[in-house]
């Protein structure tokens, strides 16, 4: 899947969690972690499903994966990449440093002008 695959698919888009982060994903589906809110720790539970962004840094081009996690399952729904005026400005900021990060700022109102979200 990629984006234009996704803005096709309101189901996904109303599913994201723009506020999740990958920390936050593995603490609330692997119990690893304190999370965000108290209120989640009612929803653990491996039916759950948890759909959100993550920037990943770990090549020389920095890439989006819309990810879905569900217990100790997790799939990567899409991959691609920034548009180049922003690739290079996560280049130039965190593409210094390989990781995965939640989605912020710029990509985050990016991402949600991009799928109308």
């Amino acid at each position: 899947m990629n984006l234009n695959d996704i803005k096709k698919n309101l189901d996904i888009i109303n599913s994201v969690d723009w506020n999740m982060t990958p920390e936050e994903a593995i603490a609330l589906h692997l119990e690893w972690g304190p999370l965000r809110d108290l209120s989640y720790y009612n929803s653990r539970d491996n039916d759950n499903e948890t759909v959100y962004f993550v920037l990943n840094t770990w090549k020389k081009i920095p890439i989006i994966t819309l990810v879905r996690r569900k217990g100790f399952d997790s799939e990567e729904l899409a991959t691609f990449r920034l548009p180049n005026k922003l690739e290079q400005k996560v280049i130039n900021s965190e593409g210094k440093h390989q990781g995965v990060y939640a989605v912020e700022g710029e990509v985050r109102e990016w991402l949600r002008k991009e799928l109308a979200a």
